[in-house]
This record gives C-alpha cells, structure tokens and sequence, in this order.
C-alpha cells in the first residue's frame, strides 16, 4: 500500500505527463507536494521503485517509466521520458483550466519594471501549479538558463511576500526594478543570484528588495 506522499507524487507525475511529453522536475516535484528539499523527492521515488509502481531507466539521466498506477486510474501509455528540465506544454485535452493574470516582459538579465498588460490571461489547467494565487511572467534574457529558464519562457509565480533559501523568486528592488532571480540570505544581506557564469550576483541591503512571488512552474511554446 502506497502512503499518501508516495500516492500524491505518483499521480502528479502521471497527470504531468498525461498533459505533454516532459514530467515535471525534482523541484516542481518538491513545491507540490510541500517538501522542504528534493531529497524527500529521492526518497519517495525509490519507494516508488521498491513497490513496482515506477522504474529509473539506465543510461539516461532522472529517465522514468511508471509500470502501474493505483486502483482506478487509467495508464495513459506515455510515462516513460526524461525528466531533464521543469518544461510544461499547453494540454490538448478537455479539461478544466484556471485563468492567470500574464503580466508583461520580467528580465532573467538586467532587471526592468515589470509592467501588467490590463485584461490579459493564461490559460493552465486546474490545480496545475498548485495553491495561492498566480501570475505568469514572460521571461527576457538569458540570465537563469542554468536553471532551465529561457528567453521567451512564461513562468508561473505564486505570490507571497517571504520565500526559502534558494527559492527562485521574482525581487523587486528599490520599488522599481523586477528580476527573476535565486534568492540567498548571506551576512545581513541578500544575494539574488543568476544562473548564468556570465553574470555577477547583486548584493543588496534588505530594504532594497521585496519578495514579489517564488516561482511554481514555467511553460515554453516550441515554433
């Protein structure tokens, strides 16, 4: 008998997958089920494993094949993929969606003012990107490619005013500039950090920045 984690997870990757062709990542993972860090994740998954309901494939990396599902939930047949990147696909099945506010353009380079485009919505399915209320962002720059994170990528933000050690969090700083950014605390001060070589981390003073959301999940269109 699976507990109710081992359940929870089982059927978050199943239903990601049943929505496109990437399951979602350790980290999607972790901020649905409400862990503190992704080697709960690791553990659940090998109880997972252990119980016959999923299994790791060789030579590809985080690669998983979900071999049975619980008492009344149909197999879709399209579990088996490589859970390289947090990448969701917009669905193509009849299922009901929830309406998010999609603001304008946030820089994952050099910060500018994130600006709401007024009437504007995205579409993703319900109880996707789990609780809270949501807001997606386009993505400009190429400053958290390390994370997964794109140009031209819309993340999904739930907004909250505080957020953990190595969140990825939208900062707004001196009021004015927004930017994407991994948040550190560090010595009284806080750290937005880049995942990119090519840029330097920002050094702020506290009051210099407000938490604006922490990052769910993050959709990409391929053209």
């Amino acid at each position: 008998m699976l507990t109710k984690k081992q359940r929870d997870l089982l059927l978050f990757i199943h239903q990601r997958l049943s929505v496109d062709d990437v399951p979602p990542s350790f980290e999607e993972m972790k901020d649905a089920l409400g862990l503190k860090s992704k080697s709960g994740i690791h553990r659940l998954i090998s109880g997972l494993e252990e119980r016959g309901y999923i299994e790791r494939m060789p030579h590809r990396a985080r690669a998983l094949e979900i071999k049975k599902l619980p008492d009344g939930i149909k197999n879709t047949g399209r579990e088996t993929h490589d859970a390289t990147s947090a990448i969701t696909q917009m669905p193509t099945t009849n299922q009901e969606f929830d309406q998010v506010p999609l603001y304008g353009k946030i820089a994952a380079g050099t910060p500018i003012a994130a600006i709401r485009n007024e009437g504007e919505f995205l579409q993703i399915p319900s109880g996707f990107a789990g609780n809270g209320e949501l807001y997606a962002l386009t993505i400009e720059g190429d400053s958290m490619i390390n994370a997964g994170i794109n140009d031209s990528d819309i993340v999904i933000i739930q907004r909250c005013d505080t957020a953990e050690n190595g969140a990825i969090i939208v900062a707004l700083i001196d009021d004015e500039e927004a930017t994407l950014k991994r948040l550190r605390r560090a010595g009284g001060k806080i750290v937005l950090e880049p995942e990119n070589d090519a840029y330097e981390p920002r050094i702020l003073e506290p009051e210099r920045v407000k938490v604006q959301g922490r990052l769910v999940s993050l959709m990409r269109s391929y053209h």
